[in-house]
């Protein structure tokens, strides 16, 4: 392709002048402000800008052997078309969520098990939607190795995605696009500075550095957004307990005298306060001073989801005024961010709080991947209140300032006649990915509270310092 570099430049100005590229202050979905923003979504309107875009890949790549084309939904898609119809190259197409009907394909279009694709995406920051991708892609017997992308930030993604063994050819870098729109007097210089300054202070940890299940809670407090993630990591390490116990009990004295024999070896107590047959306002009072004295955390299992107004009644009002008290509460996704927002607008300014979004269930339900994705994707946008999710797996592992916390345990693994079904404590750490895991009946239901809890918390601490030793 002859003046390749020309037509680089005018199509970056080009990008510029339909809004594509935009300068201010924006927050990226982990909540980061950042100077610039690149919305390549806008490019579907302008054919122009697409046969150019169709003519700078087909140069770049015009060295790798390739079978297919596959456009990174769903912005990527238009791209991946025009480059197809250009090169008379077939196209696969990946859906997000997989169809509940029909052939219920997450990859479709003609291919043959062994046929190299090609990904094609428009930005790269973490590089985690080209992974997503190619992952799909692969289960389907298509081999992945190489991307190509319209714009690399700078921050990480290309080193992520060598370390999961694809080649990533980029366009432009973010420094080659602010550079040509200085030069072009588009920017000032005040705004190009910002923007390097950005990408050098804004780098994204590689996979393997970021892996939360390779690193100790302490490593992980300098990630956390939300004050109770800290300070329940802190617990922990101080007490070398990842230890919650479900309190489900229905007297307020029994369950004070299992906090008072369990205290020094828990990290959270889990209630539910609408269970308890006696609740007074002593006992909640009493509960907090055996907390303080054996430093552990107050959890409600509320699971709120309602309309705003609701949660926040739920949350603060009646009897029990979970909001006084409890440091930690749980809630669904399921109404979407309203739940959060309503949570949010009801905390404490004076009380460190904290939210475990339900991600997994033991129990079998309707929960899908679908929705466990949403749920954390959800929790992304609201880093500064929720502190992890509750999780039967290992997910949001490049995510090491959210905690998953893992119910159903049992030293003895089983299933009971209510659908509940049991993990080990060992596999619960090293195979589900828990960094709290909740016992109940395993202790509550034991003859020495004290002595089964402390076993509990002596298996499940040393099967945490198993995995981060581990290679």
């Amino acid at each position: 392709m002859e003046n390749y570099e020309k037509t680089l430049r005018k199509l970056v100005i080009d990008l510029f002048n339909v809004n594509a590229v935009k300068f201010g202050e924006f927050k990226t979905k982990v909540g980061i402000l950042t100077p610039v923003y690149c919305d390549l979504r806008v490019v579907v309107s302008y054919p122009n800008i697409l046969r150019v875009l169709s003519d700078l890949i087909e140069e770049k790549t015009k060295n790798i052997r390739y079978d297919l084309i596959c456009g990174v939904p769903y912005t990527a898609l238009p791209i991946a078309t025009a480059l197809s119809l250009k090169i008379d190259k077939p196209m696969v197409m990946r859906r997000k969520e997989k169809k509940d009907y029909g052939t219920k394909k997450l990859i479709e279009g003609d291919f043959n098990d062994g046929d190299r694709c090609l990904i094609v995406e428009d930005v790269v920051t973490s590089g985690g939607s080209v992974l997503e991708t190619c992952q799909d892609l692969q289960n389907s017997g298509i081999k992945v190795s190489e991307a190509v992308v319209l714009l690399n930030r700078e921050q990480g993604g290309e080193t992520i995605l060598k370390e999961n063994g694809i080649n990533m050819i980029a366009l432009l870098t973010l420094s080659q696009l602010i550079l040509v729109l200085k030069e072009e007097n588009l920017i000032n210089e005040d705004v190009y500075k910002k923007v390097l300054k950005y990408i050098k202070e804004n780098q994204i940890k590689t996979k393997h550095e970021m892996n939360r299940l390779k690193l100790s809670y302490s490593e992980r407090i300098k990630y956390c957004k939300n004050p109770v993630s800290k300070e329940l990591f802190k617990i922990m390490d101080a007490k070398k307990s990842n230890l919650c116990v479900a309190a489900d009990l229905t007297n307020a004295t029994d369950i004070l005298n299992l906090a008072e024999e369990i205290g020094p070896f828990i990290c959270l107590l889990k209630l539910h306060v609408d269970i308890i047959e006696d609740f007074h306002e002593n006992f909640i009072k009493r509960l907090q001073e055996i907390a303080s004295t054996h430093n552990f955390l107050l959890f409600e299992d509320r699971k709120f989801s309602d309309i705003g107004k609701t949660v926040q009644n739920q949350y603060t009002k009646g009897i029990y005024h979970i909001s006084n008290w409890a440091t930690l509460i749980t809630a669904h996704s399921l109404m979407g961010n309203g739940t959060l927002r309503a949570i949010e607008q009801s905390m404490s300014p004076n009380k460190k709080s904290g939210v475990f979004l339900l991600a997994e269930s033991s129990t079998e339900g309707l929960i899908n991947p679908e929705y466990t994705k949403a749920t954390i994707e959800m929790g992304k946008t609201h880093i500064e209140t929720v502190t992890g999710f509750v999780c039967q797996s290992p997910k949001f592992l490049d995510e090491p300032q959210f905690i998953q916390l893992t119910p159903g345990v049992q030293i003895n693994e089983s299933a009971d006649d209510c659908d509940q079904r049991y993990t080990s404590p060992e596999a619960a750490i090293n195979e589900k990915g828990a960094d709290v895991v909740v016992v109940g009946r395993g202790i509550t239901k034991s003859n020495d509270f004290g002595k089964i809890a402390e076993k509990y918390r002596r298996l499940l601490w040393e099967s945490y310092q198993n995995r981060i030793s581990i290679e």
